[in-house]
């Protein structure tokens, strides 16, 4: 005789079950089919009001009926809805896929669908848990920031996306963190000047640097002066394993130290230690793993640190701790910020 518990068991078993085969089945899908809507640019089509599958297909030279199945299985997770007559209008979520719109998130959806030069080394991944080492070199010849100085495309659409995803957390980091007590800020690899030209917007005594690649930092030039800022601000080009810029009483990383081993790490924290004040202080923004078990987005970048970079990786509070004071800095404070990210706050050791 099958006991209430045991049946209760079974149940539950059946719909563990369901939900693992949902989970393989569609988590692959769902990318790929929000990375189709982001590159074709259909949240743009849809922005001033419902078009017709038809009318979609034809803008985007696509096969009507192939991409009215795409369009019929985004609606059934909330991206975009089907009013009538295969007509399709915008949803919510699906304005997050307009290019036009603060944190829009199409090219982070571009950057993690189908683009070959991520899903080669995701293809590898074995690769990576097997040997310790990083996929995308194996697969490409070269580290993944190479590639992208080589493959200009490729390299918008990563600049793009960490645009993007700074700018999903930019409001928390800068209403969470008091920046009012600084001089100068230099954002060391501060990218186009995102989180530069936040801060300066909410705190226009502040001075900013922003410290990037020759390459970048040419769009970030162009990115800043757009913003209208009063002048209060700087682009200067170097590589910042050789040097950093002295004159900021405050250096910032963004998703810096994530990128690399940490000897890397080491190398440049101590170039942002040798020319700052003894009063001065270095701010890394930063997901920070959480304990065993506890639900965490950083759990899963991490492996795309794995992957993608060479020995870069996601870091517990501890290892945090103990790669400053390899560096010479002591960790004094961790602000949350409501967002994946936190503020670590250190000075001189």
């Amino acid at each position: 005789m099958v006991s209430q518990h045991d049946s209760y068991d079974t149940e539950n078993q059946m719909l563990d079950g369901e939900k693992m085969q949902q989970m393989v089945f569609c988590s692959l899908i769902t990318q790929s089919i929000i990375y189709v809507a982001a590159k074709l640019g259909i949240a743009d089509l849809l922005k001033d009001g419902a078009k017709s599958c038809q009318e979609l297909a034809q803008s985007t030279e696509a096969d009507p009926d192939s991409l009215y199945r795409v369009m019929r299985a985004l609606c059934s997770i909330g991206i975009f809805t089907e009013i009538e007559n295969r007509c399709f209008q915008l949803t919510p979520m699906a304005e997050y896929l307009r290019s036009d719109v603060p944190g829009s998130l199409r090219a982070m959806a571009i950057m993690y669908g189908c683009e070959s030069w991520r899903w080669q080394p995701w293809g590898n991944i074995l690769y990576s848990v097997k040997t310790g080492k990083q996929a995308f070199d194996h697969v490409f010849g070269m580290p993944i920031f190479s590639y992208l100085a080589q493959q200009p495309e490729a390299g918008a659409i990563f600049d793009a996306c960490m645009t993007s995803f700074t700018s999903s957390y930019i409001n928390s980091l800068i209403s969470s963190y008091d920046f009012s007590s600084i001089h100068t800020l230099i954002d060391v690899g501060g990218g186009n000047g995102t989180l530069i030209a936040a801060i300066l917007q909410k705190y226009p005594t502040v001075k900013g640097v922003v410290y990037e690649q020759e390459q970048v930092a040419e769009g970030a030039k162009k990115y800043l002066e757009a913003r209208k800022l009063d002048g209060n601000w700087q682009v200067m080009a170097g590589n910042f394993f050789a040097n950093v810029p002295s004159g900021g009483d405050a250096y910032i990383m963004k998703h810096i130290i994530h990128d690399w081993d940490d000897e890397s790490c080491i190398k440049i924290l101590q170039n942002c230690r040798d020319v700052m004040p003894d009063n001065g202080k270095v701010l890394v923004v930063e997901n920070v793993i959480g304990n065993i078990n506890e639900p965490s987005p950083g759990k899963f970048l991490d492996l795309e640190m794995l992957i993608m970079t060479s020995g870069g990786r996601e870091r517990t509070a501890t290892e945090f701790q103990e790669l400053f004071a390899a560096a010479g800095l002591q960790l004094t404070n961790i602000i949350p910020t409501g967002s994946q990210v936190s503020v670590l706050e250190c000075v001189k050791g």
